[in-house]
């Protein structure tokens, strides 16, 4: 009688791919809860809205601007975050500085200036939240508007609604042409850089999010927190999706060149 055929042995479930690393520059901070000293610190609702899409945050230390491309290269993303003013002089050489610019950090500016040159030299995928969209417009060469005007016309401890420019990136990821958006800010853009585009508008006509339609990788930034309500908003949180997945596909194209 001849034998039943052996089953088959089930396929192997290939391992899931590491998840992408992120760089997350992090921010200085002269004190913070438990320290004894300054910090460098990281906003935990940035680092989990990078964990939840399946990104891996790397807490990257600032440091000299002309190591920023090497460090940068281990690299899937850049998540450019909220902090301090930009320094004025460097869009406004010789303009008188406002009195209610603060926490400016020249080396700060300096380490995510170089990471934003860098990053958009590359087409390394990059989402810019808050500071970090001004960061990249000032790179680009745009300007910004010192303050808004006073507490008034800020948009500080503020939820406001803003129209997404249909068919942009912002309003893919956001899944609508209009949102909800959280943001803590006094100053913002004023001239948009070179190949910048808005997508995004407040009702006071404030511009919430710059594009760079004929850039050489994913980018998109928006000048709100989205991490504010990214947990409970799954259309902030798909800003975050959106930079995962392009890092996913960045860190395929590297491997697929490298063969």
């Amino acid at each position: 009688m001849p034998m039943p055929p052996m089953p088959r042995p089930a396929p192997r479930a290939r391992p899931p791919l590491p998840r992408p690393l992120i760089a997350l520059p992090q921010r200085y901070a002269a004190t913070t809860s438990a320290l004894r000293y300054a910090a460098v610190v990281t906003a935990r609702a940035l680092a989990d809205a990078v964990f939840r899409a399946g990104g891996e945050p790397f807490m990257m230390h600032p440091g000299e601007p002309d190591e920023a491309a090497a460090r940068l290269a281990r690299c899937a993303g850049l998540l450019l975050p909220g902090g301090g003013d930009v320094a004025p002089w460097r869009y406004a050489a010789g303009a008188d500085v406002h009195g209610t610019v603060y926490d400016v950090d020249d080396a700060q500016d300096a380490f995510d200036l170089a990471l934003a040159h860098c990053a958009l030299a590359r087409g390394l995928p990059t989402l810019a939240v808050c500071r970090g969209m001004q960061v990249v417009n000032v790179a680009l060469g745009g300007t910004l508007r010192q303050d808004m005007g006073g507490p008034e016309s800020e948009h500080r401890h503020k939820v406001h609604p803003v129209r997404v420019a249909a068919g942009s990136t912002v309003a893919r990821l956001l899944g609508a042409a209009k949102t909800e958006a959280s943001c803590y800010h006094h100053q913002c853009v004023d001239l948009p850089g070179r190949g910048l585009v808005p997508t995004a508008w407040a009702a006071d006509g404030t511009i919430e999010a710059l594009e760079l339609p004929d850039g050489e990788g994913w980018f998109a930034s928006v000048q709100w927190h989205p991490e504010d309500t990214a947990a409970v908003d799954a259309g902030q949180q798909g800003l975050f999706g959106g930079l995962v997945r392009a890092a996913v596909e960045w860190e395929a194209g590297v491997r697929g060149a490298a063969g």
